[in-house]
């Protein structure tokens, strides 16, 4: 025998409650034209900042479709009046870029993995264990970054001329196999890591090195991912360095193989831009794949310190 559950049925407001209610979605319509304004007051300025930061890609990228004439001309056109798309074939073609290539991300991989090593090490030291004049010793690391790389040019390369390692991997590799910066991004890091896992660790029987590479390690991934990425990056960008240091062209990085691309004559424009183009993209998918990680290393990395 089945019941039959009586209907219960909403009764709109009524009296000073309905006033109040009407009066209340009158002030919200009225405000909502106002937010959608300063909404667009807001993001405006920034719309207009980001299509100047891409208009340089954007000239680049189109240059880079043109031909000589077109890419010579003045005024210039935004838009090519003809797509050469053969001009990245040409431009691999008028240098040995695969050398460059290959050279490029040996000089970046053995950076980067090296910065990453003796960063963790001298960061976890800094953060984690106490030792006389620690905060003496870091404030003076802080202290070399105010140093210009320009000073230290002549110098360093008198020493590694003296060593024999003048157009080798050695003289593009071992100067930059530590940054302070590094240090100091990882040390934030290690210092916001709470002093009870470690005690924990130490129950378990765990020590200093495996404290910091089975817990330390993995909690400072993107602070880790970060420095990768800019080690990268700045290995891949290299010119004045790597212009100095090597002679012949087996030992060009990407950015000074580009100069391959002008001639005594006139420049070729199209096949630069094209070449720019090439050189430009690795890195740029690289960092759109892992843009968050500096997202998360920017705000974690000072919480303490």
């Amino acid at each position: 025998m089945q019941t039959t559950l009586p209907r219960v049925t909403r009764r709109a407001p009524s009296g000073p409650a309905a006033v109040s209610l009407s009066v209340s979605r009158s002030g919200e319509e009225r405000r909502r034209p106002r937010r959608v304004v300063g909404s667009w007051l807001l993001h405006l300025p920034l719309i207009l900042g980001g299509a100047l930061m891409l208009f340089p890609f954007y000239w680049m990228l189109t240059t880079a479709l043109k031909g000589l004439e077109e890419a010579s001309a003045f005024p210039p056109t935004l838009w090519p009046t003809v797509w050469m798309w053969d001009n990245f074939g040409r431009a691999w073609q008028a240098a040995p870029f695969g050398r460059y290539l290959l050279n490029t991300v040996v000089v970046a991989t053995g950076q980067t993995a090296s910065v990453l090593v003796t960063g963790s090490l001298a960061a976890y030291a800094f953060a984690r264990i106490p030792f006389p004049g620690k905060n003496l010793l870091f404030i003076c690391f802080l202290g070399t970054m105010m140093i210009p790389v320009e000073v230290l040019l002549v110098p360093d390369f008198i020493i590694l001329k003296n060593l024999g390692w003048y157009d080798t991997y050695l003289a593009l590799i071992v100067p930059w196999m530590t940054s302070v910066f590094a240090i100091f991004l990882l040390r934030q890091f290690f210092l916001s890591i709470p002093d009870e896992l470690w005690d924990a660790a130490q129950i378990d029987g765990c020590g200093r090195f495996g404290f910091l590479w089975r817990v330390a390690v993995p909690m400072a991934r993107p602070g880790l991912i970060t420095v990768g990425l800019l080690t990268f990056h700045g290995a891949w960008n290299a010119l004045l360095w790597p212009l100095i240091v090597t002679g012949s062209p087996n030992m060009r990085l990407l950015q000074v193989g580009l100069a391959a691309f002008q001639s005594d004559a006139r420049v070729q424009y199209h096949l630069w831009m094209a070449a720019a183009t090439l050189t430009m993209a690795p890195m740029l998918a690289i960092f759109l794949f892992a843009q968050r990680y500096f997202i998360d290393a920017a705000s974690r990395s000072g919480l303490k310190g």
